[in-house]
């Protein structure tokens, strides 16, 4: 959902890519609650960060503990942004209690990207 936020949001001023640590297929909720923003995410596809080691980015993002530890180090001056959303997949619940957490953690998340500084974020960067 962050790379689809960011690619939406601010795609015309850096490049968004995404990765995981456990890469699996994009959730179907994921799919449905960025629809209602406007947002497709039917041709995304999940990635492993390790097809990323080695290029060079001005700033990772990580969106869970288990990336922050996991995640490889990036050569240059990357800097590592960190800040843990609850994983609305690890919801075992009714559909609606689950679709209403992929909403919660959508705003959330579109809600922190607005924060950062535009210098930050800012044009010609890569995240």
């Amino acid at each position: 959902m962050a790379e689809g936020l960011l690619r939406h949001d601010a795609g015309d001023r850096f490049e968004v890519y995404s990765a995981g640590t456990k890469p699996g297929s994009v959730r179907l909720e994921a799919i449905a609650v960025m629809r209602e923003l406007g947002i497709d995410l039917t041709r995304h596809h999940s990635k492993h960060v390790d097809e990323f080691v080695g290029q060079p980015f001005d700033y990772v993002l990580t969106v869970c503990d288990n990336a922050k530890e996991s995640c490889p180090l990036f050569p240059g001056g990357t800097v590592t942004v960190h800040h843990d959303f609850e994983d609305p997949a690890a919801l075992q619940g009714t559909e609606e209690e689950r679709m209403n957490l992929f909403r919660r953690v959508r705003d959330e998340i579109r809600a922190y990207l607005k924060t950062f500084p535009t210098g930050m974020l800012g044009a010609d960067k890569r995240t």
